[in-house]
């Protein structure tokens, strides 16, 4: 980074009485010293400095407690560290209407006390509050042969106090963060379980037993002494009266179903407020106001300036301004992040949008660059410059390291653009052939022409966005970028002149068929062309389409000689109505026989055409035996996934068997 510049933009106009004091206040000895914001709601804050007292006192508002409670984290280096965080309950409240106790003000005050194991500290405190956001802006500035992208960061100060010379820090990324009610307390219900005592139901008869001889006397038995409790008892009973019972640092475990026990050194790791011990990311937990603090051991020196960094890393991204700066409260302040030299350029993109009603003939000038920061670029404005005048203004989605992008920033009506579609279902690709049951692929094929008018003194080059909706480009010309479930495909138009481009688009789909069907026919012959399969396979294919042809050819001339014969019957059938309707008319001898002549013609001709009808059957019927039986022995499986620059019928490394 170049330098940070920093620049007061406004103090916030905000209406009266709705100021408000800082989140959290404390000793002047505890100045802040960090800020880190977040883009999820929240700011850590950092305080450090030297205390000669025996505790520290924060005044925190009521609605900033529970988060300050769940990530107040406190270091030192002096050796020493702290003994609790305490602080008050709610007092009692009045009840509302509904007879529910009113909640505490937001802007009431909670102390929340530090008891420290000493007077001399060296302390360092963070928590997180409620903090607005920061924004990202950014420039993209085009030069004769270059491009450059200024990020910068806008941070308001709403925490109630002024940030004086403190080191700001701005992170990428949403970790995840929930408002924490600790301070609350919190009573879970119980099951209630009554004790009836031991009443009988019903008085017992009495029995009588008749005097016996006397039985000897039994001795008496010696009165055992009390049990004495073992070490984990005593030392049980011991920390409940008085927690230096575990000063020493015992650890309890559990064996043969009893406690026992055992002293042994306890490893020192990092201990913050009340002992708990430090999470992931710096932070500690306070222990809940239900149960009583166990007694903090001493915690080992620590590197201060571990803590904000591991805060820190809970972004994907984080920008750390080389200087410190100082925000007062109420005001916002807008720093420079990053400027960069980048890959870029421009262009024009045809995307429709529904916003832009004349964004369906007209492309959008965009700006084409390559993120080369180091750092992720997170959503926001991006204005654009080219020669140092202002080109347009656009919206940058989340861009990481080494992604590229294409922001629209204008509409060039000087460029038209018009398209059409046809739809079609095309090619047959064998997928698997068993018997007489094939799967065949085929495809569903869009082929949309773009025809893109120029009308500027220069060539330019237009990107045509084409969504693919689960489909592929076939052939896609040179240039195309394809990404999210859409491709780029380039067009070049010359000055004052049109182009044309034809995408086609491809969606699989199979099919099972039967060797009937004709599209069967044109997968087996793909097969043979282009699937290499083996030899006896390759000849029993070739048999198969034989023997399909033929059957097809027999069947074509068996049912047009069926339709012949059931014509023939018909022409039969009305000759020997007219003969009955005139054989008693002594006057149509010659017209008796004329319909005479015609009957035995017709009746020669059916007798000729029912026989080749059988010979037609009996041909087809053994054909079709034949062809069963050549197909018995085909068990053909081929690749599903073909390239999609492959030729549309060309199967991909076939392979197929002979089944005996």
């Amino acid at each position: 980074m170049r330098g940070v510049m920093v620049f007061a933009l406004a103090a916030l106009a905000l209406a009266e009485g709705c100021g408000r004091s800082a989140a959290v206040q404390t000793a002047s000895t505890l100045p802040l010293r960090r800020v880190v914001v977040y883009r999820n709601g929240v700011g850590y804050f950092e305080r450090q400095g030297h205390v000669d007292e025996d505790e520290v006192h924060f005044r925190v508002a009521q609605r900033e407690v529970g988060d300050f409670l769940a990530t107040l984290a406190v270091m030192e280096r002096g050796g020493s560290s702290v003994r609790a965080a305490a602080f008050p309950m709610p007092e009692e409240t009045p009840t509302t209407g509904e007879g529910q106790p009113a909640q505490p003000r937001p802007e009431e005050r909670r102390t929340v006390r530090l008891a420290l194991d000493g007077r001399d500290h060296d302390l360092l405190v963070g928590y997180t509050v409620e903090t607005p956001i920061w924004r990202p802006s950014y420039r993209l500035v085009f030069n004769e042969n270059t491009a450059q992208v200024q990020a910068w960061g806008i941070v308001q100060n709403l925490s109630g106090e002024d940030w004086t010379d403190v080191r700001l820090s701005l992170v990428a990324g949403s970790p995840v963060s929930f408002r924490s009610e600790l301070a609350q307390p919190v009573v879970p219900p119980r099951p209630v379980v009554t004790d009836q005592g031991a009443v009988i139901d019903a008085v017992p008869m009495s029995e009588t037993t008749l005097a016996q001889a006397p039985a000897a006397v039994m001795a008496p038995v010696a009165a055992q002494p009390p049990p004495v409790p073992d070490e984990a008892q005593q030392a049980m009973e011991a920390a409940d009266g008085d927690y230096g019972g575990l000063a020493d640092r015992t650890t309890v475990t559990r064996g043969a179903g009893r406690a026992a026990m055992r002293r042994a050194p306890v490893p020192s790791r990092p201990r913050a407020v009340g002992g708990a011990p430090m999470q992931p990311g710096g932070y500690a937990y306070a222990p809940t106001p239900s149960a009583p603090p166990p007694p903090p051991p001493t915690s080992s020196p620590r590197n201060v300036n571990a803590l904000a960094a591991l805060a820190a890393q809970g972004g994907s991204t984080r920008y750390d301004l080389p200087n410190t700066v100082t925000v007062p409260d109420r005001s916002a302040t807008m720093v420079m992040l990053a400027a960069r030299d980048i890959p870029g350029s421009q262009m024009y993109l045809f995307a429709p949008d529904g916003g832009v009603a004349e964004s369906v003939s007209h492309p959008f000038h965009v700006a084409r660059f390559e993120n080369r920061t180091g750092a992720l670029l997170e959503r926001g404005p991006i204005a654009i410059f080219e020669q140092g005048a202002y080109l347009g203004q656009g919206m940058l989605d989340p861009l990481p390291d080494g992604a590229t992008t294409t922001v629209p920033f204008s509409l060039e009506r000087a460029i038209a653009v018009e398209n059409n579609a046809t739809w079609a279902v095309e090619g047959s690709r064998l997928v698997r052939m068993q018997r007489e049951s094939l799967t065949v692929e085929r495809y569903s094929v869009q082929r949309v022409t773009y025809r893109v008018r120029n009308g500027m003194d220069r060539e330019v080059r237009v990107m045509v966005r084409q969504a693919l909706n689960g489909a592929q480009i076939f052939e896609p010309p040179t240039g195309t970028e394809q990404a999210n479930n859409s491709a780029l495909v380039p067009v070049t138009v010359p000055a004052r002149g049109s182009a044309e481009q034809v995408v086609t688009l491809r969606t699989p789909m199979s099919q099972t068929l039967d060797l009937s069907n004709e599209q069967s026919a044109l997968a087996i012959e793909a097969y043979l062309r282009d699937g290499h399969p083996a030899d006896d396979v390759a000849t029993a294919l070739r048999t198969t389409l034989d023997l399909r042809r033929q059957i097809e050819d027999l069947s074509r001339e068996y049912a047009t000689l069926t339709q012949r014969r059931q014509d023939l019957e018909q022409n039969a059938e009305e000759t020997r109505e007219n003969l009955r309707a005139i054989q008693r008319n002594p006057t149509a001898a010659d017209l008796r026989a004329q319909l005479t002549a015609r009957l035995a013609r017709v009746a020669t001709e059916v007798d000729q055409v029912t026989r080749r009808v059988v010979e037609l059957d009996t041909q087809i019927g053994e054909r079709r035996v034949r062809l069963a039986e050549t197909v018995r022995g085909i068990d053909v499986d081929t690749s599903r996934a073909p390239s999609s620059t492959a030729p549309a019928v060309a199967p991909a490394a076939p392979t197929a068997r002979p089944r005996g």
